[in-house]
């Protein structure tokens, strides 16, 4: 049952419930489940569908609490997210840890939720939220549209997402002109000639996604191999994709952790964003597992997300909450020395922050064109997390907070012979 709020209406106490949360004005436009309307005219629209969005607030305050509401449907972000989230990143980043309230705050915060009827027990989170055992087992989740409440998601639908190539990470976006297929098989085609692929090598690929390195480099280098994932979904469709290719008997996709890997010698070994699952306390046996399954002179290729200055100590995020739980994006400097001390040697290094971001952004249009199919095939609540979380790692590369390069070492021959060109030309031609 509604209260009747005397005095100055919700989104009026809506927009001075945010400013004694986070100490600042929040620069937005709401529009409140009464029909009142407050906020700077020209700001991003924000609807509050609920009064339960306001009690998540006066449990969590902080960026969780505001994540489950717009998670569960309960807040709105009116029109185009990415330019409202732009327009919002200063505010956005005053609230990654809960705030120091005076007595006072928390007075006047207890009476205006009495008031708009927002007093109760704290709401169960979304069931899209990864908790308990969730958490425990989340690693052999898809790192993409579906997750541990979902079924899987159809490959027309990944498709229609991340481009026909379904390559989950950065596409290479050397020409202006390419669209999102162009830049993802133009990264694929630097990463073969990265490696220095030739028939006949025999290649891993770890955390190997839906198959794409794996098919493009039998296909263009013929080479063998073996790709490794924790998600059954993606072992399934990486192994359709390579009978249909009629790669069967070229690559073999597993169900199996790195550390499951014992048929080595491998001539090549790519990886893509597996070290924020690692973290730093096994980082060093996850190299070392890495160097003694590549063969002396062979090459390395890492694909990795990396943190820019020291970790901020916060509650837990939305990212840990909803997207990637438990993950430790590390610092650069500690990715290359681990991978030097366990025996290879770092040849080059190439950053690809603005094609990331320039791919996320591609994604969260894919996306956005493909809602009511996502939604059918998974959850609203689903689609919502994968369309903020894109969009705000989209945001997060442009403003240089995260990082992604790749790596490229080889181990090198008992008398130190690397087999590496001299320049970069072998793989820039």
């Amino acid at each position: 049952m509604g209260v009747s709020v005397a005095g100055p209406v919700v989104a009026e106490r809506l927009h001075d419930v945010l400013r004694r949360l986070f100490g600042r004005e929040a620069p937005v436009r709401i529009h409140a489940w009464d029909g009142s309307v407050a906020g700077p005219a020209d700001a991003p629209v924000v609807r509050v569908h609920s009064r339960r969005a306001l009690r998540r607030l006066m449990w969590r305050p902080d960026e969780l609490g505001l994540a489950r509401a717009y998670v569960a449907g309960e807040v709105d972000v009116e029109g185009d997210l990415l330019t409202a989230l732009e327009r919002l990143a200063p505010f956005g980043r005053s609230i990654g840890r809960r705030p120091e309230l005076t007595a006072a705050d928390r007075s006047e915060l207890l009476r205006t939720a009495v008031l708009l009827g927002a007093v109760g027990p704290q709401p169960k989170p979304p069931p899209e939220e990864i908790t308990g055992a969730d958490r425990r087992h989340a690693l052999v989740r898809d790192k993409t549209l579906s997750g541990a409440h979902d079924g899987p998601v159809t490959p027309a639908l990944l498709a229609r997402v991340f481009g026909e190539t379904l390559v989950p990470s950065s596409g290479y976006w050397s020409d202006p002109s390419y669209t999102l297929d162009d830049a993802q098989r133009a990264g694929l085609e630097l990463a073969c000639r990265k490696l220095g692929l030739t028939s006949g090598m025999r290649v891993l690929d770890v955390g190997c996604g839906w198959g794409a390195f794996l098919l493009h480099a039998a296909e263009r280098y013929g080479v063998t191999g073996v790709g490794i994932t924790l998600s059954p979904d993606q072992v399934e469709v990486a192994t359709k994709r390579a009978v249909e290719a009629g790669l069967a008997d070229r690559v073999e996709f597993r169900l199996a952790d790195w550390r499951e890997v014992i048929d080595g010698p491998y001539d090549a070994i790519v990886g893509s964003g597996m070290m924020e699952y690692v973290g730093s306390a096994r980082l060093a046996e996850y190299a070392g597992t890495l160097h003694e399954l590549l063969r002396p002179g062979g090459r390395l290729l890492v694909h990795q997300v990396s943190r820019r200055g020291d970790p901020v100590v916060q509650e837990r995020s939305f990212i840990d909450a909803y997207v990637f739980p438990g993950a430790e994006l590390l610092p650069l400097g500690t990715i290359v020395g681990t991978f030097e001390g366990a025996g290879f040697e770092v040849r080059d290094l190439e950053s690809f922050r603005e094609h990331y971001a320039r791919s996320l952004r591609a994604w969260v249009s894919n996306l956005e064109e493909a809602w009511t199919a996502c939604v059918r095939q998974t959850s609203p609540g689903r689609a919502r997390v994968w369309h903020l979380h894109l969009a705000v790692s989209a945001l997060a590369f442009e403003a240089a907070r995260i990082s992604v390069h790749q790596l490229l070492a080889v181990r090198p021959q008992s008398d130190g012979r690397s087999g590496m060109p001299s320049t970069r030309l072998e793989w820039t031609l």
